[in-house]
């Protein structure tokens, strides 16, 4: 059994390295990257790489502004219409695949604006055009007192207002017609949406209905029979990208107010680069310090504290890549908040051993007497800021608490480091004390 463990912890502590490798990094004239994964599971592809991610701050990317117009709204509905609009340029933002954006709204005289960053992005414009899209979807069907013409004057003649909208819409999703091979757009409608979409194809069967996007007409198919399931499908001349975009519009909702782009600044990585370099140093010459504070004061036992802490530092890092987490600054400090934490629960452990062997015991019983005792006070503590980072956080939205993304960037670090000292003070710790010791005697 003791193999077994022996076999598995390093076939972790392997996998865990080979995840922590810089990219491209060379030995000799090897090229060394990260471990990436990429092999079939029962028919499904899995592809995995595992990078480290940076935010704006560290990377750089880009800055937008933009201007919202209020003129249309009411006093009393200005704040909600901002903050609404802001939650769905966030979901727009995340849908199209950028890692911890930041959008804020901003206030400038009597001017409203909304602030995005995009770390990392490369295709700016089309990501404005997807920001700023309103995205206003409906369908319409004939009015019986303008007869169909012609396919070409169909929008002109579908003009009445089914009352079934963007609204209604649950789920829209990029799906491949099974005959042609084709992109569209399935829809799946909530209770209410399902039970408006099977009277209008009830009463419209041999008839169009009109799929309208924007006042822009998007298909216009027959009703072939009553769909009372709740789903469609919208078809056209779809590009996989078009279709992806189309179906991130309709998921995040129509923007309630109109906003236009009025500023648009690239940020370099050079500031970037030189802050990780001191963030790096920052943390270098910290760790350095600690670990020399537990070797000098604690003797073997802090060599093996050490050498956990050297372990939580890998397990974290593989952590953040194998998400992966967006590394901002903010983020950075997180993580080097948690490694005090690791050494805390070393000290608690270290300090209760020791009471346990001025009272004469032999070490083995300090050691099982004083860990015991320990254990209570580090997972109460851990605990504690675990639940502060999981306010901080902020999963469920709530309005008065933050929702910023460099503020879940620090929270969400924290709680990983935090965690993963939990860890190694309970078990690697443990686990190493009892390895180097037991093998002395």
């Amino acid at each position: 059994m003791k193999i077994l463990k022996t076999i598995i912890l390093a076939a972790i502590t392997i996998f865990i390295i080979l995840i922590d490798l810089p990219e491209n990094y060379k030995i000799g004239k090897y090229n060394i990257n990260p471990l990436s994964l990429d092999f079939p599971v029962f028919g499904l592809r899995i592809k995995k790489d595992f990078k480290t991610h940076l935010g704006l701050d560290l990377k750089g990317g880009s800055h937008l502004v933009f201007e919202a117009d209020t003129k249309k709204t009411k006093p009393e509905d200005l704040q909600d219409a901002l903050s609404s609009a802001r939650d769905i340029i966030e979901k727009r933002v995340n849908f199209f695949g950028v890692s911890e954006p930041s959008v804020q709204n901003l206030k400038s005289g009597n001017n409203y604006r909304i602030s995005v960053d995009l770390p990392g992005i490369e295709n700016v414009s089309e990501a404005i055009g997807l920001i700023g899209r309103t995205a206003l979807l409906s369908f319409r069907e004939a009015d019986p007192s303008k007869p169909v013409a012609s396919a070409s004057s169909v929008l002109s003649t579908l003009t009445k207002d089914t009352g079934l909208t963007g609204k209604h819409i649950k789920k829209s999703s990029v799906t491949f017609d099974s005959q042609t091979g084709k992109p569209q757009v399935a829809l799946s409608f909530n209770a209410e949406g399902a039970k408006l979409f099977a009277e209008i194809t009830q009463r419209n069967i041999g008839k169009p209905v009109a799929i309208v996007i924007d006042n822009f007409l998007i298909s216009a198919p027959t009703v072939q029979q009553a769909i009372v399931d709740g789903s469609a499908v919208i078809t056209g001349s779809f590009t996989v990208d078009d279709a992806k975009k189309l179906a991130i519009a309709i998921n995040s909702g129509a923007l309630p107010l109109s906003i236009k782009l009025v500023e648009q600044k690239n940020i370099g990585p050079t500031l970037g680069r030189v802050e990780v370099q001191k963030s790096l140093y920052a943390g270098a010459i910290g760790l350095t310090a600690v670990l020399l504070f537990m070797i000098l004061y604690y003797g073997r036992l802090g060599m093996i504290a050490s050498l956990a802490l050297i372990i939580y530092g890998l397990i974290s890092f593989a952590i953040f890549r194998a998400i992966p987490v967006v590394l901002t600054l903010p983020g950075v400090a997180g993580f080097i908040l948690s490694i005090g934490m690791a050494v805390d629960s070393n000290i608690l452990i270290f300090e209760r051993i020791k009471e346990e062997t001025r009272k004469g015991k032999e070490f083995d019983i300090a050691f099982r007497l004083g860990f015991g005792r320990a254990i209570d006070a580090i997972k109460d503590a851990n605990i504690t800021t675990l639940t502060v980072a999981f306010i901080l956080f902020n999963p469920l939205n709530w309005e008065f608490l933050p929702q910023f993304g460099l503020v879940r960037g620090f929270a969400l670090t924290l709680a990983i480091g935090v965690a993963t000292s939990l860890f190694t003070g309970v078990v690697i710790t443990k686990r190493l004390i009892e390895f180097f010791y037991h093998k002395n005697d």
